[in-house]
């Protein structure tokens, strides 16, 4: 993995780094495979409390590396390429679908801070986060059009809980590159920063100093409550909050505020 993408956690922030910096971090077989094993290692972890994930180099992740489309080209002599795509590797989905869904899987908030491009697959990839930060001048676009492809690393379902379908399809149909400024005011971005992962570690470091029993039942909430009828909802939220309020955490997160004092949680 560590040719791909590397980890390093420390207090309870886990910081993912991008490394493939030779080619803009652009996404192989090695670099799904990469993002899937961080992500289900991260999962695992009962001391994470939040993520950063962030490319080194010149980008974010420029898409999918360009030799695949050749292969993609001569499929035609695959007498069953579509058998690639269609086998469920990973739960409900396929192996680069998984690559962005798993951030959505990681129980802690993820932040991608994003620079350079965010194309096609990266975008995605960038999607699969909580909270997405990236500077003013990004270059980013749904760019599987261009190849005469469609959005297939769970594109389609992040996009439209982000931003509004008339919008989601504008930039699927045209895979026009676009601007992280531009993306702010369609919503796909949350955060316009000169200075991306700096900032989502901040942001991140403040997180790990909140109740993680409560960010990660936050989490569980926000994740569910879109595709969830209003009923089932409103139930889930008195669901969560009866089995953390009183907690030892809980009441630590009381007590640190009234003491004012930094708070001392246990992990999950």
């Amino acid at each position: 993995m560590n040719d791909r993408v590397t980890i390093t956690i420390e207090d309870g922030l886990a910081d993912v780094r991008l490394v493939r910096t030779d080619k803009m971090n652009a996404l192989d077989d090695k670099m799904f495979e990469a993002l899937i094993e961080a992500g289900t290692r991260l999962k695992a972890d009962p001391k994470v409390r939040a993520v950063v994930i962030s490319g080194e180099g010149k980008a974010f992740c420029a898409g999918l590396d360009m030799g695949n489309f050749q292969r993609t080209a001569d499929a035609g002599s695959d007498p069953r390429p579509e058998g690639r795509l269609m086998a469920r590797t990973n739960g409900l989905a396929n192996r680069p679908q998984y690559a962005a869904w798993v951030w959505r899987e990681v129980p802690v908030p993820v932040i991608a801070a994003v620079h350079g491009v965010a194309f096609g697959g990266g975008f995605q990839v960038m999607l699969g986060a909580d909270m997405r930060y990236a500077a003013p001048d990004t270059k980013l676009s749904v760019m599987e059009i261009k190849w005469g492809l469609v959005p297939d690393m769970a594109g389609t379902v992040l996009m439209r809980h982000i931003m509004r379908d008339d919008v989601i399809r504008e930039l699927t149909y045209t895979g026009r590159i676009f601007t992280a400024e531009e993306g702010a005011k369609l919503g796909v971005i949350t955060r316009l920063t000169s200075d991306p992962r700096a900032d989502a570690l901040a942001t991140a470091r403040e997180i790990t100093q909140k109740n993680p029993e409560a960010i990660r039942a936050a989490k569980r909430l926000l994740n569910a409550a879109p595709l969830a009828p209003i009923g089932d909802a409103l139930l889930a939220e008195s669901r969560e909050q009866t089995a953390i309020a009183g907690k030892p955490n809980q009441i630590e997160a009381v007590m640190s505020q009234l003491q004012k004092r930094p708070p001392q949680f246990k992990d999950h």
